[in-house]
């Protein structure tokens, strides 16, 4: 292969990656991981192998959704959101679906070393709960637009991301560090990280009522362009609201707060502007929950 055009070819990988997304992913595993350093000794290899399962998860959910959207016809010349490998047209689908079982086999190392670095076995009760946790988090970031009845594609995909994004990455790390769950607690800046997630799947959504309508059903779609804003609205305040209520139960510093202008001004642009205008108010709540988790 000539060296410009695996050059270019390179280039179209990384930008089917989606790097500009990985802040999210880490903001829940990031959260989990300090809250069990405030209490607990913990291995810094786990938190090492911890980012960069997450990392993996979140790239491989990335390419895997590319792949999805152009198979089933939903990216088109009208998309209104950046262009990457795939349907831009500079890789082929054989390529992509071999960058996936790349990311695939990153995956299951990744996550597996993790576990054993963590439990020193696989033949534990604990162990093997959480190999069948990341198996389920590797279906779940391939099926959200692959296979014959995507769940992304019937709505479903708040409740997954919720899922994924929340509640298993905040309490799988924070479980993985330390092998426990102190208290009911935690839940409450697990859906907070959540709902924040949700709400870039929304932002998006919102961005492209036009091209998904033709074949995909979205919460968005549903709510309409005024019901997903006031939904997006829902999802950020009540994240807020769970973050500030655990805040106010332990010995926190709120320095968190200084996250807030962004989440301000995300919802500003939520109201204010539609279509491909939408996308550059999507780093402000990727990098605010960043930010918070950073904070908090």
């Amino acid at each position: 292969m000539d060296k410009k055009i695996r050059s270019t070819i390179i280039k179209a990988s990384v930008r089917s990656m989606r790097l500009r997304t990985l802040p999210l992913s880490l903001a829940g595993v990031v959260l989990g991981c300090k809250m069990a350093l405030e209490s607990w000794h913990v291995n810094v290899w786990v938190v090492a192998l911890v980012c960069l399962t997450t990392v993996c998860l979140q790239i491989l959910s990335n390419l895997s959704n590319e792949l999805g959207d152009v198979l089933r016809g939903t990216d088109t010349a009208d998309r209104q959101g950046p262009a990457y490998g795939l349907n831009s047209g500079v890789m082929t689908v054989a390529q992509m679906k071999t960058l996936i079982g790349v990311f695939v086999v990153l995956c299951c190392v990744s996550g597996a070393a993790m576990i054993f670095v963590s439990f020193g076995t696989f033949f534990c009760w604990k162990a093997l709960a959480l190999l069948m946790l990341g198996a389920s988090a590797i279906w779940a970031a391939m099926k959200y637009t692959l296979g014959r009845n995507p769940y992304g594609y019937r709505g479903l995909g708040d409740i997954f991301v919720f899922i994924f994004f929340g509640l298993v990455s905040v309490l799988g790390s924070y479980y993985v560090c330390v092998h426990s769950f102190d208290s009911w607690e935690l839940v409450l800046p697990a859906s907070g990280i959540g709902l924040f997630s949700v709400g870039v799947l929304n932002i998006n959504n919102i961005r492209d009522m036009k091209t998904d309508a033709a074949n995909r059903v979205t919460v968005a779609l549903k709510l309409g362009l005024r019901g997903a804003r006031i939904y997006q609205t829902v999802l950020v305040c009540l994240g807020w609201i769970l973050l500030c209520c655990y805040a106010s139960m332990q010995t926190c510093r709120w320095w968190f707060l200084l996250a807030l202008p962004l989440y301000i001004f995300h919802l500003y642009g939520v109201w204010t502007c539609t279509d491909r205008a939408l996308d550059r108010f999507f780093p402000l709540l990727v990098l605010g929950t960043f930010l918070l988790a950073l904070l908090y």
